[in-house]
């Protein structure tokens, strides 16, 4: 039977304070980052992680979303550090562009290696 996966964020205090898993035995699985493993929010980390910036239409388009979907989980990546937003004018043209941060870049490749461990062990690796 599949072991389900929590998707949660834990401090690194609250990691250390779990017991060791004893010799032989199976690891336990890794916790996923709640703010990025959300669809749209993983949409928008992805798209970045394979750009250097992009602008809000230009992700729109690419996770075909509303502007206010897009715009709320935008805002949740940069209120956790991940994602900068920069708003300027073209002309009169409100312009916003996105950037993924170090700290971002950081934490989606951590998600990612989460999720090989994830499969690794789905595999029975």
């Amino acid at each position: 039977m599949a072991r389900a996966v929590r998707a949660s964020r834990t401090s690194p205090a609250s990691r250390a304070s779990r017991p060791a898993t004893p010799a032989g035995a199976a690891r336990p699985l890794p916790e996923l980052d709640r703010v990025i493993h959300e669809r749209m929010r993983l949409g928008i980390v992805s798209a970045l992680a394979a750009s250097d910036h992009l602008t809000f239409p230009e992700l729109r388009r690419l996770l075909d979303a509303s502007d206010g979907n897009l715009s709320v989980h935008a805002r949740r990546l940069e209120e956790a550090g991940y994602v900068a937003c920069t708003k300027s004018f073209e002309g009169r043209v409100p312009k916003t562009v996105y950037r993924l941060t170090a700290e971002g870049r950081r934490a989606f490749e951590r998600y990612l290696g989460h999720l090989e461990a994830v499969i690794e062990h789905a595999r029975g690796r």
